[in-house]
């Protein structure tokens, strides 16, 4: 099997032992020719399957064109893009930026500059929850409150509270003039862990009580993966501010930041930017991607959803390896029982032997969060794949 030739990367992952060269669906294969049928999506990015052929097209046409312009050169894509993220939602206004770190850093900045500009500067905290993740910058990496160590000082004014833990909340909204509440309406890297439907109704009661703007951070939530577009329109509660990214652009860079004009008015020139971000080239797959996800890919959410939770239910269940399964939607978490504690990526890596890409979400849940429109076939392929690994992984022990 070919290695990775990865002698010259910062060693900030721990890749496979093998390079995928090519995919189509939900089904990938190496330089050796060998197939792995995708459970993972890329981290739920690749949202309608890899290399989906409109998209392709989309990406080949635009090519041919134009890629880039600065951003003192309207194209033709990004408003069609806004427009259409606008028409989908309770936004008015969208800034493009390329990942969903850099649509949270916006979101954040916003929520400051937006009371900063109506004469209450003092009013900076940032409130985050405990288990989530909101990207690798500075503010961001601070914001999720893991992954710190070593790069202080940290950006000062964020706070952490339990998930799910209203009366807490209320506390620290209590503490110090606030912002901004930034949630993820899913825990992802934090063991697909969903919201309570009460505990978000009561967020924004106290944030309006308290004067506070409310950020959700759908970057995995988000983009049909929970079977609505966005998933806090099943949660019937509306945010303030909204982070997209990951599926917006199928696995082509792409993040978003949506608001009301309201907020967004504060943002006038010179107080934030991009230079790749809203490029034609990333907005036009996007347009095309948001086009896709029809009322047709988000019926399909469902049924493929229970299909995975009832067969990870009974098969962990009958050898006792998942204590618990969780699910948004198509994003999936199976936690281990205590006896297999801490080795989620030990199932991970098990996979790949078997021809088959599922994730991690921390140490003990293991994660799935597969293309909207796998078929069945290949989801067949994948299932009988995953029940291979896990009698593998329980008779070695």
């Amino acid at each position: 099997m070919t290695q990775p030739a990865d002698t010259h990367l910062l060693p900030t992952y721990t890749p496979a032992d093998f390079v995928a060269v090519r995919g189509a669906g939900s089904t990938l294969w190496d330089q050796d020719g060998r197939d792995y049928i995708d459970l993972g999506g890329g981290i739920a990015v690749t949202a309608l399957g890899h290399s989906h052929p409109e998209l392709v097209e989309v990406v080949r046409r635009q090519s041919d064109r134009l890629w880039h312009l600065s951003n003192w050169l309207p194209n033709e894509f990004a408003p069609r893009l806004a427009g259409l993220l606008c028409a989908r939602t309770f936004a008015e206004q969208v800034f493009f930026s390329n990942s969903g770190a850099e649509a949270n850093e916006a979101a954040l900045k916003m929520a400051r500059r937006h009371h900063h500009d109506r004469g209450d500067a003092e009013r900076v905290q940032i409130i985050a929850f405990e288990g989530a993740f909101h990207g690798r910058t500075l503010l961001t990496v601070t914001a999720g409150g893991k992954y710190t160590e070593g790069f202080g000082p940290l950006p000062g004014g964020i706070a952490h509270v339990p998930f799910n833990d209203a009366p807490a909340l209320e506390r620290q909204l209590r503490a110090a003039p606030t912002a901004a509440v930034i949630i993820e309406p899913v825990l992802g890297e934090g063991g697909v862990v969903p919201v309570d439907p009460g505990f978000i109704a009561e967020v924004r009661r106290l944030c309006d009580a308290h004067g506070a703007l409310l950020i959700f951070d759908e970057v995995q939530s988000g983009m049909g993966r929970s079977g609505a577009l966005f998933m806090y329109q099943q949660l019937g509660v509306e945010p303030d501010i909204l982070t997209s990214a990951k599926a917006l652009g199928s696995g082509f860079p792409i993040g978003a930041t949506l608001t009301r004009a309201a907020i967004g008015d504060c943002m006038q020139p010179g107080t934030h930017g991009s230079t790749f971000g809203g490029n034609p080239l990333a907005c036009a797959v996007a347009l095309r991607t948001l086009e896709l996800l029809d009322d047709e890919v988000l019926a399909g959410v469902e049924p493929r959803a229970q299909r995975i939770t009832e067969f990870l239910t009974e098969l962990g269940g009958n050898r006792r390896l998942f204590s618990q399964v969780r699910r948004t939607g198509l994003l999936i978490g199976a936690e281990l029982g205590p006896d297999w504690a801490g080795r989620a990526m030990d199932l991970v890596r098990l996979g790949w032997r078997h021809g088959l890409l599922t994730l991690p979400a921390g140490a003990d849940v293991l994660r799935f969060a597969p293309a909207l429109n796998i078929s069945d076939d290949e989801l067949g392929q994948g299932l009988d794949r995953l029940s291979q690994v896990v009698g593998e992984f329980v008779q070695g022990g």
